[in-house]
């Protein structure tokens, strides 16, 4: 059982020190959500002590299960269970506020350049490819292990490819959620005992009914009102409430929100994604470059705000009904399901608009090979890929 301890640490003095341990964090944890999981089981279970390891293992169970970015979801947990709510707020920011402000100020000096013809800018595409192909090995081989789920990503690979549509990917994964309740009905998991958490049933079912709201309400408003930034925190928010599988998901969801509108250019898109990979913390960060480029600053940190806001309702409104969850074999066949149909349109996304927009010439193969290997074999941080990428862009564009 959970246990929460109440003591002197509370209070201000414990929400300084939720934010300075999660900021450093933040500055340092590069290498994606398995990383990033790690580094805080190292520093918030072993070195600091704020949870033993069966209630952590909980919490990254309850990450993986809900859609959005499981290391943020992490990290707010572990300030939820520490300092309540306001804990949750301030241990996010402080994991987030480092690489939403280096990609905001990445953003604002691309403005006014011609970033389609800069070599480096076609590097930085480049690399993407060979992120994005590493990642998709790594989900293909954890959420895909057997001939059924290989099927599932299979048929919304080629249904995302075939229909290009804003909605394409949320009628795959309602589709693929059906598909996985109906043939994983039976699964039993592995996982037994129970945890509690320092938060009510109400607040719990507030926070899900404002997530349910919101993602119903500001379609309607957008239409309604037709403005910008309604537009453009709807697209956000639900972007942020449909990722299953990890942080390199958002890429497809946002992409097909704002390339094909004409809200923002693949070039652009593409550069804001490799420049994502140099910086420490959550890849949802991106969208703090995307809303830069189209709104400025401003648009930026909103940008943030909507794009992470669902995992936080999420995170907040199911950790009462987690050892509920947790044992209903059919919630979790509808999960694998979904899960497998992620791995169909990350292929579909690699392929268009990544390596359709990047690969070129065999000079672009080879460079992407590099990368990958650099990555996938001889495990080098993820910012020497981007250095590496964009150096090999410049030198690319001169031969």
């Amino acid at each position: 059982m959970l246990t929460i301890h109440r003591n002197s640490t509370k209070g201000f003095t414990s929400l300084v020190e939720i934010f300075l341990v999660s900021t450093r964090l933040g500055l340092t944890s590069f290498g994606g959500p398995t990383a990033h999981l790690g580094y805080f089981y190292e520093e918030y279970v072993r070195k600091r002590k704020w949870m033993d390891e069966e209630n952590y293992a909980d919490l990254v169970a309850l990450a993986q299960f809900l859609p959005g970015p499981a290391s943020s979801q992490v990290g707010i947990g572990v300030g939820l269970v520490r300092a309540g709510v306001l804990g949750g707020i301030i241990s996010f920011i402080g994991f987030t506020l480092p690489s939403v402000i280096a990609l905001i100020l990445f953003a604002l000096l691309l403005t006014g350049f011609d970033v389609g013809s800069a070599g480096w800018i076609h590097g930085l595409k480049i690399v993407a490819v060979a992120i994005v192909t590493h990642a998709i090995i790594g989900m293909a081989k954890k959420l895909t292990p057997d001939v059924r789920r290989k099927t599932i990503a299979l048929f919304a690979l080629v249904g995302t490819l075939l229909w290009q549509a804003a909605l394409t990917q949320v009628v795959v994964i309602v589709l693929a959620g059906i598909a996985g309740f109906f043939m994983f009905r039976r699964h039993t998991g592995d996982m037994e005992g129970s945890a509690t958490f320092p938060i009510t049933k109400k607040v719990a079912t507030m926070s899900l009914v404002l997530f349910v709201g919101l993602l119903v309400l500001l379609p309607i408003l957008k239409e309604t009102t037709g403005s910008y930034w309604v537009a453009m925190v709807d697209s956000f928010y639900r972007s942020g409430s449909l990722v299953f599988g990890g942080g390199h998901v958002v890429l497809p969801l946002l992409e097909q929100e704002f390339v094909p509108t004409g809200l923002l250019s693949e070039e652009d898109f593409l550069a804001g994604y490799g420049a994502t990979q140099a910086v420490p913390g959550p890849l949802f960060t991106f969208a703090a470059y995307l809303g830069t480029v189209m709104k400025g600053w401003v648009g930026g940190f909103i940008a943030t705000i909507a794009v992470f806001l669902p995992a936080f309702l999420l995170i907040l409104g199911t950790l009462p009904f987690w050892n509920h969850l947790r044992t209903n074999a059919k919630v979790k066949g509808a999960i694998m399901g979904v899960n497998a149909a992620v791995v169909g349109i990350l292929i579909a996304a690699w392929y268009h608009p990544i390596w359709t927009s990047s690969i070129f010439t065999s000079l672009d193969f080879a460079l992407a090979a590099i990368l990958f290997t650099m990555l996938a074999f001889w495990k080098l941080p993820p910012w020497l890929i981007v250095i590496t990428g964009a150096l090999g862009g410049s030198l690319i564009a001169l031969i």
